[in-house]
């Protein structure tokens, strides 16, 4: 019923594409696309509220601010959160998928390759991956299991192990291999990110440096010759 309602509100098309960004917070998000939708209207309308009455030019100044907050506030809170997700999976991933290549060759099968490894770590993605055994126990496929963890992964590195898993499972193939060759290429793919993040620290750190060392160090050295300046 309420979906319903909010459907009458707003278009299908921005309902499900709020949506997916909420699904791609994962099985821990806090909250749903309705609870979303309720915070963001009713925000807005109380920022509307505060900047009629508090600034002079309210009344023109309220309606534009009030909405570029409502129109942009999903990509602003969402972005980031998808962003910093995406890099702890694909970090997380590495360990996950090298215990299950080796819970493989010990000769599990693939689905209690995947009950074993989700449930000997602790980490958002071995928790995404007990979501797919329970959904399994619950009745599902692996199959469709997969498809809906696929809605919950921003990393499209996990998500091609994820369609190799499912393809397995399908047609019985050796996923061994493939594993061992997306694992190396998860671990390269760090490497180049933490190289990336390292070339930058030194632009960084002359940006700070100029904005608040230099200033501080030129009001050191010259603070005395102004003190004698101003009192002499």
């Amino acid at each position: 019923m309420i979906k319903q309602v909010t459907s009458l509100f707003y278009r299908t098309e921005t309902l499900n594409k709020i949506d997916k960004k909420i699904k791609l917070l994962g099985i821990d998000k806090k909250y749903d696309l309705i609870t979303f939708m309720n915070l963001r209207i009713v925000s807005t309308i109380i920022i509307f509220l505060l900047l009629f009455y508090l600034l002079r030019l309210g009344y023109i100044l309220a309606p534009v601010l009030a909405f570029l907050y409502y129109k942009y506030l999903p990509d602003l809170y969402f972005k980031p959160k998808i962003k910093e997700r995406k890099r702890k999976l694909d970090r997380e991933a590495l360990y996950f998928f090298e215990i299950m290549a080796l819970s493989l060759e010990s000769g599990n099968n693939l689905t209690n390759a995947l009950d074993l490894t989700s449930k000997s770590i602790d980490s958002d993605l071995a928790k995404e991956f007990r979501q797919v055994i329970l959904e399994v126990e619950y009745g599902k496929s692996l199959e469709e299991a997969l498809d809906s963890l696929k809605s919950r992964i921003p990393s499209e590195t996990i998500n091609n192990i994820v369609l190799n898993i499912k393809e397995s499972d399908l047609f019985g193939n050796n996923i061994v291999d493939t594993l061992y060759n997306q694992i190396d290429y998860i671990r390269e793919k760090i490497v180049l990110e933490n190289r990336a993040y390292i070339s930058k620290l030194p632009l960084k750190i002359s940006i700070i440096s100029v904005l608040f060392f230099v200033p501080l160090l030129l009001l050191i050295i010259l603070g005395p010759v102004l003190i004698r300046y101003f009192l002499g």
